[in-house]
């Protein structure tokens, strides 16, 4: 009867679990497929968890009094089950975490190193399969501290803040002008690190339009924690009219300067 009542609340915490940790809409495809992986690991933890548990449980009530322990028997058969079970669990493991790393969003194709070949970022497209002729491409500079980002389609810099489309392609290619920096946005499940004299690569997709912070996470100096940026992300029309209304203020501003 004991036994019976453990097994039942080892069951309920298993489907108490398993509601807490229930996924919800993500905001890009970085984050959706980061989200998938994590659940598809914590289902196949959660459960083996409690299993272990309620084993050791079960050995502590069971055997508390016995003041003449014997020698575990051998079972062949129990650890030939056992060391299958582990390796049908690591294969699974492996198998889900590669599917996740191979992504083009999670692992995009980095440029070559100085010297070697790098033709931009179509070819990368064409390569990954993944992106298509209108994917939007950013330039970033990272620098003791902040965050600069200019887009070709307008030349237009922003200070601090990145500015991209939903539901396109987008493609920022960064660099550093000093020390190693990163890029983290932990709502949409974008990292990458950024070096001096290389550039790397954040390929992502978001689909909710909304503004999320972005912050260094390689420790660069004393300005460090003050290094974040925004992230901006608008419907494609606003983003339009945004990348048109700076090239015509850039025009303008052009102009006067002329006549002046």
């Amino acid at each position: 009867m004991r036994l019976r009542r453990v097994g039942v609340f080892a069951c309920l915490l298993v489907v108490v679990g398993i509601a807490a940790v229930a996924p919800v809409a993500a905001q890009s495809v970085n984050k959706r497929l980061i989200d998938q992986l994590n659940f598809q690991l914590i289902y196949v933890a959660l459960p083996l968890t409690l299993f272990v548990e309620v084993i050791l449980i079960y050995a502590v009530v069971r055997f508390r009094d016995n003041d003449d322990p014997l020698p575990t028997a051998e079972d062949p058969a129990l650890e030939i089950t056992w060391t299958i079970a582990t390796a049908i669990i690591l294969l699974f493991v492996g198998l889900a975490a590669y599917t996740v790393l191979a992504s083009p969003y999670i692992t995009p194709q980095q440029p070559g190193q100085p010297g070697e070949s790098s033709s931009g970022l179509a070819p990368m497209a064409e390569t990954n399969g993944s992106a298509s002729s209108n994917a939007v491409r950013v330039h970033g500079l990272s620098y003791q501290w902040g965050w600069e980002f200019e887009y070709p389609e307008s030349n237009r810099t922003t200070q601090d803040e990145l500015v991209i489309p939903a539901n396109r392609e987008v493609y920022v290619r960064m660099t550093s002008a000093d020390v190693i920096h990163s890029l983290f946005v932990p709502e949409l499940g974008l990292k990458q690190d950024v070096f001096p004299r290389r550039t790397t690569v954040i390929h992502t997709r978001v689909t909710e339009p909304g503004t999320y912070r972005g912050y260094c996470t390689e420790f660069c100096g004393a300005g460090h924690a003050r290094m974040r940026t925004t992230v901006r992300v608008l419907p494609q029309n606003e983003y339009r009219q945004w990348l048109r209304g700076n090239s015509t203020a850039r025009m303008e501003s052009n102009a006067t300067s002329a006549t002046g």
